[in-house]
C-alpha cells in the first residue's frame, strides 16, 4: 500500500464527492435487501465509528455476507448524496475486508446521513443545474443562468 492508500477518514470528515475514501467501521444495523430492475440486490447498512455513524449501500452478494458486529475496513470507497442523504458506497475497485467483531468504540450520534440543511440545499442547487443543462437553446441557458444569479443575489440580500 502507498502512503495516501493508509490514510483513513473518520465517518465526521466524510462530505460528498469525495473520492478514493479508506474508512474503517463496525456495522451497526443491515437493511432490508432491494432488487433493482437488472436483477442486483441492494442493501443499506448503518455504520460507526468513533465520531458518528453513516449509511453505506452494499451491492450483491458481499451486502449478503455482511453481519451486525462485523468491523470492516472500505478501501477506493466514495461518497455520494442519495435522496439528499449522505451515503457511503464501495465503487468500482473499493473493496470490503472484514478485519475483527464486536470490539470497537462507535458513536451512533451524530448520524451523518440524516438529511440536513446543508446536504438539502446543495441537493436542490445540483438538480437546479441539472434542469438548466437541459435547455434546448443557448439563450434559454443564458436567461436560465441571469435569473439563478439573481434570485441569489436576492436570498443573500434576505439573509
Amino acid at each position: 500500500m502507498s502512503a495516501a492508500s493508509d490514510t483513513y477518514f473518520l465517518i465526521k470528515d466524510i462530505k460528498p464527492g469525495l473520492k478514493n475514501l479508506n474508512v474503517i467501521f463496525i456495522v451497526l444495523e443491515i437493511g432490508r435487501v432491494t432488487k433493482t430492475k437488472d436483477g442486483h440486490e441492494v442493501r443499506s447498512c448503518k455504520v460507526a465509528d468513533k465520531t458518528g455513524s453513516i449509511t453505506i449501500c452494499v451491492w450483491d452478494e458481499i451486502g449478503g455476507l455482511i453481519q451486525p458486529g462485523d468491523i470492516i475496513r472500505l478501501t477506493k470507497g466514495y461518497a455520494s448524496l442519495w435522496k439528499g442523504c449522505l451515503t457511503l458506497y464501495t465503487g468500482r475497485g473499493g473493496e470490503l475486508h472484514k478485519i475483527g467483531e464486536f470490539c470497537m468504540v462507535y458513536s451512533e450520534v451524530p448520524n451523518y446521513s440524516e438529511p440536513n440543511s446543508e446536504h438539502i440545499g446543495q441537493n436542490k442547487l445540483e438538480m437546479v443545474y441539472k434542469l438548466d443543462l437541459k435547455q434546448v437553446d443557448f439563450h434559454s441557458r443564458i436567461t436560465t443562468a441571469i435569473f439563478m444569479q439573481v434570485v441569489g443575489e436576492a436570498m443573500d440580500e434576505d439573509l
